[in-house]
Protein backbone atom coordinates (compact mmCIF):
# COMPACT_ATOMS: atom_id res chain seq x y z
CA UNK A 1 0.00 0.00 0.00
CA UNK A 2 1.34 3.41 -0.94
CA UNK A 3 1.57 5.90 1.93
CA UNK A 4 1.13 9.50 0.77
CA UNK A 5 3.12 12.52 1.86
CA UNK A 6 1.71 15.66 3.46
CA UNK A 7 2.98 19.17 4.07
CA UNK A 8 0.84 21.75 5.86
CA UNK A 9 3.46 24.48 6.22
CA UNK A 10 1.39 26.88 4.10
CA UNK A 11 -1.94 26.20 5.82
CA UNK A 12 -3.61 28.81 7.99
CA UNK A 13 -5.66 27.60 10.97
CA UNK A 14 -8.80 28.73 9.16
CA UNK A 15 -7.92 26.65 6.08
CA UNK A 16 -7.20 23.63 8.25
CA UNK A 17 -10.51 23.90 10.11
CA UNK A 18 -12.43 24.27 6.86
CA UNK A 19 -10.69 21.21 5.42
CA UNK A 20 -11.68 19.23 8.52
CA UNK A 21 -15.34 20.14 7.94
CA UNK A 22 -15.11 18.82 4.39
CA UNK A 23 -13.28 15.65 5.40
CA UNK A 24 -15.87 14.88 8.08
CA UNK A 25 -18.27 13.95 5.29
CA UNK A 26 -15.88 11.20 4.18
CA UNK A 27 -15.64 9.40 7.54
CA UNK A 28 -17.00 5.84 7.36
CA UNK A 29 -18.15 4.20 10.59
CA UNK A 30 -18.62 0.45 10.48
CA UNK A 31 -17.67 -2.64 12.51
CA UNK A 32 -14.19 -4.06 12.02
CA UNK A 33 -13.47 -7.78 12.46
CA UNK A 34 -10.63 -8.54 14.86
CA UNK A 35 -7.45 -7.45 13.04
CA UNK A 36 -4.46 -9.86 12.95
CA UNK A 37 -2.13 -6.92 13.59
CA UNK A 38 -2.49 -3.48 15.14
CA UNK A 39 -0.15 -0.50 15.02
CA UNK A 40 0.29 2.20 17.63
CA UNK A 41 1.27 5.76 16.70
CA UNK A 42 2.63 8.59 18.82
CA UNK A 43 4.64 11.77 18.23
CA UNK A 44 7.12 13.44 20.54
CA UNK A 45 8.18 17.04 19.97
CA UNK A 46 11.36 18.63 21.32
CA UNK A 47 13.32 21.72 20.27
CA UNK A 48 11.23 22.25 17.15
CA UNK A 49 11.62 18.68 15.91
CA UNK A 50 8.85 16.10 15.74
CA UNK A 51 9.66 12.41 16.11
CA UNK A 52 6.97 9.90 15.16
CA UNK A 53 6.98 6.26 16.17
CA UNK A 54 4.88 3.38 14.95
CA UNK A 55 4.94 0.02 16.72
CA UNK A 56 3.24 -3.01 15.16
CA UNK A 57 1.89 -5.79 17.39
CA UNK A 58 -0.02 -9.01 16.91
CA UNK A 59 -3.65 -8.94 17.98
CA UNK A 60 -4.88 -10.04 20.43
CA UNK A 61 -1.56 -11.51 21.61
CA UNK A 62 0.23 -8.11 21.57
CA UNK A 63 3.63 -9.46 20.59
CA UNK A 64 5.87 -6.80 19.02
CA UNK A 65 6.47 -7.45 15.31
CA UNK A 66 8.18 -4.32 14.00
CA UNK A 67 8.59 -0.60 14.50
CA UNK A 68 9.51 2.54 12.63
CA UNK A 69 10.78 6.04 13.42
CA UNK A 70 10.86 9.33 11.54
CA UNK A 71 11.91 12.92 12.34
CA UNK A 72 11.21 16.25 10.70
CA UNK A 73 10.93 19.91 11.76
CA UNK A 74 7.59 21.05 13.14
CA UNK A 75 5.87 23.22 10.51
CA UNK A 76 2.47 23.96 12.07
CA UNK A 77 1.72 25.65 15.42
CA UNK A 78 0.13 23.94 18.40
CA UNK A 79 -3.61 24.68 18.20
CA UNK A 80 -6.16 22.52 20.04
CA UNK A 81 -8.30 20.70 17.49
CA UNK A 82 -5.66 20.95 14.75
CA UNK A 83 -3.22 18.34 16.02
CA UNK A 84 -3.34 16.44 12.72
CA UNK A 85 -1.72 19.33 10.84
CA UNK A 86 1.19 19.34 13.28
CA UNK A 87 1.78 15.58 13.40
CA UNK A 88 0.42 13.85 10.28
CA UNK A 89 3.43 14.66 8.02
CA UNK A 90 5.95 12.94 10.30
CA UNK A 91 3.49 10.11 11.09
CA UNK A 92 3.28 9.33 7.37
CA UNK A 93 7.08 9.34 7.20
CA UNK A 94 7.18 6.71 9.96
CA UNK A 95 4.54 4.57 8.27
CA UNK A 96 6.51 4.56 5.02
CA UNK A 97 9.34 2.91 6.92
CA UNK A 98 7.27 -0.24 7.44
CA UNK A 99 7.22 -3.14 4.98
CA UNK A 100 3.43 -3.32 5.23
CA UNK A 101 0.80 -1.42 7.18
CA UNK A 102 -0.79 -3.15 10.18
CA UNK A 103 -4.43 -4.11 9.73
CA UNK A 104 -5.59 -1.32 12.05
CA UNK A 105 -3.95 1.79 13.49
CA UNK A 106 -4.42 3.25 16.96
CA UNK A 107 -3.43 6.90 17.42
CA UNK A 108 -2.61 8.76 20.60
CA UNK A 109 -5.30 11.36 19.91
CA UNK A 110 -8.90 11.75 18.88
CA UNK A 111 -10.93 10.04 16.19
CA UNK A 112 -14.36 11.60 15.70
CA UNK A 113 -14.39 12.88 19.31
CA UNK A 114 -13.54 16.28 17.93
CA UNK A 115 -15.49 19.54 17.46
CA UNK A 116 -15.49 19.04 13.67
CA UNK A 117 -15.45 15.21 13.93
CA UNK A 118 -12.01 14.85 12.35
CA UNK A 119 -9.28 14.31 14.90
CA UNK A 120 -5.87 12.95 13.96
CA UNK A 121 -7.06 9.30 13.87
CA UNK A 122 -9.97 10.16 11.57
CA UNK A 123 -7.77 12.31 9.34
CA UNK A 124 -5.16 9.58 9.03
CA UNK A 125 -7.78 6.94 8.30
CA UNK A 126 -9.34 9.03 5.55
CA UNK A 127 -6.12 9.81 3.68
CA UNK A 128 -4.94 6.18 3.97
CA UNK A 129 -8.43 4.69 3.54
CA UNK A 130 -7.50 2.43 6.43
CA UNK A 131 -9.13 1.41 9.75
CA UNK A 132 -8.14 3.74 12.59
CA UNK A 133 -9.04 4.34 16.24
CA UNK A 134 -8.30 7.28 18.48
CA UNK A 135 -7.33 6.79 22.12
CA UNK A 136 -6.59 10.04 23.97
CA UNK A 137 -5.49 10.74 27.51
CA UNK A 138 -7.71 13.81 27.82
CA UNK A 139 -11.02 15.10 26.50
CA UNK A 140 -11.16 17.58 23.64
CA UNK A 141 -14.92 18.11 23.58
CA UNK A 142 -18.15 16.55 24.78
CA UNK A 143 -19.68 15.62 28.12
CA UNK A 144 -20.21 12.35 29.96
CA UNK A 145 -21.50 10.84 33.17
CA UNK A 146 -19.26 9.45 35.91
CA UNK A 147 -17.52 6.23 34.84
CA UNK A 148 -17.73 3.35 37.35
CA UNK A 149 -14.38 2.31 38.82
CA UNK A 150 -14.30 -1.24 37.40
CA UNK A 151 -12.07 -2.13 34.47
CA UNK A 152 -14.12 -2.22 31.28
CA UNK A 153 -16.73 0.27 32.50
CA UNK A 154 -17.48 3.13 30.15
CA UNK A 155 -19.82 6.03 29.53
CA UNK A 156 -20.81 7.61 26.21
CA UNK A 157 -19.05 10.82 25.29
CA UNK A 158 -21.69 13.12 23.80
CA UNK A 159 -21.59 16.41 21.96
CA UNK A 160 -24.51 18.32 20.44
CA UNK A 161 -26.82 15.34 20.83
CA UNK A 162 -24.39 12.91 19.16
CA UNK A 163 -22.39 10.07 20.69
CA UNK A 164 -18.84 10.72 19.53
CA UNK A 165 -16.85 8.32 21.68
CA UNK A 166 -16.52 6.48 24.96
CA UNK A 167 -14.87 7.31 28.26
CA UNK A 168 -13.33 3.94 29.06
CA UNK A 169 -11.83 2.60 32.29
CA UNK A 170 -8.92 0.35 31.28
CA UNK A 171 -7.76 -0.22 34.88
CA UNK A 172 -9.79 -0.28 38.07
CA UNK A 173 -9.65 3.04 39.90
CA UNK A 174 -7.33 4.64 37.31
CA UNK A 175 -8.27 7.66 35.17
CA UNK A 176 -10.18 6.62 32.03
CA UNK A 177 -9.10 7.14 28.43
CA UNK A 178 -11.14 8.79 25.68
CA UNK A 179 -11.76 6.35 22.84
CA UNK A 180 -13.43 7.05 19.50
CA UNK A 181 -13.57 5.55 16.04
CA UNK A 182 -11.47 7.21 13.38
CA UNK A 183 -12.35 5.71 9.98
CA UNK A 184 -13.65 2.29 8.86
CA UNK A 185 -14.30 1.32 12.50
CA UNK A 186 -17.17 1.99 14.91
CA UNK A 187 -17.50 2.77 18.61
CA UNK A 188 -17.91 -0.87 19.67
CA UNK A 189 -14.76 -1.78 17.72
CA UNK A 190 -12.83 1.12 19.25
CA UNK A 191 -13.80 0.10 22.79
CA UNK A 192 -12.95 -3.57 22.19
CA UNK A 193 -9.57 -2.80 20.64
CA UNK A 194 -8.58 -0.35 23.38
CA UNK A 195 -9.61 -2.67 26.21
CA UNK A 196 -8.00 -5.78 24.72
CA UNK A 197 -4.79 -3.83 24.09
CA UNK A 198 -4.62 -2.62 27.71
CA UNK A 199 -4.23 -5.78 29.81
CA UNK A 200 -1.85 -4.21 32.36
CA UNK A 201 -1.62 -0.44 32.01
CA UNK A 202 -3.94 2.53 31.54
CA UNK A 203 -2.77 3.13 27.98
CA UNK A 204 -3.19 0.43 25.34
CA UNK A 205 0.10 -1.30 24.55
CA UNK A 206 0.40 -0.09 20.93
CA UNK A 207 0.40 3.59 21.88
CA UNK A 208 2.20 3.05 25.18
CA UNK A 209 5.13 1.45 23.35
CA UNK A 210 4.97 4.04 20.57
CA UNK A 211 5.21 6.79 23.18
CA UNK A 212 8.28 5.13 24.71
CA UNK A 213 9.93 4.92 21.30
CA UNK A 214 9.02 8.46 20.23
CA UNK A 215 9.64 10.36 23.45
CA UNK A 216 11.90 8.28 25.72
CA UNK A 217 14.32 6.43 23.47
CA UNK A 218 14.92 3.39 21.31
CA UNK A 219 17.00 1.63 23.97
CA UNK A 220 14.16 1.99 26.49
CA UNK A 221 11.65 0.87 23.89
CA UNK A 222 13.62 -2.27 23.08
CA UNK A 223 13.94 -3.05 26.79
CA UNK A 224 10.19 -2.57 27.31
CA UNK A 225 9.38 -4.73 24.29
CA UNK A 226 11.73 -7.45 25.48
CA UNK A 227 10.25 -7.45 29.00
CA UNK A 228 6.63 -7.81 27.99
CA UNK A 229 5.06 -11.19 27.51
CA UNK A 230 2.44 -11.71 24.79
CA UNK A 231 -1.08 -12.07 26.15
CA UNK A 232 -2.44 -15.60 25.89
Amino acid sequence: MRVPTADFAGYTPQQAAEEQRRLAEKVVLRPLPAPPTIGGLDVGIRDGMAQAAVVVLTYPGLGVISHGLARRPVAFPYIPGLLAYREIPVVLDALRGLDTLPDALMCDGQGIAHPRRVGIAAYLGIILDHPTVGCAKSRLCGTHDVVPVERGAWQPLEDKGETIGAVLRTRRGVKPVYVSPGHRTDLATAIQLALTCAPRYRLPEPIRLAHTLASVGEREFRAAAARRRPVS
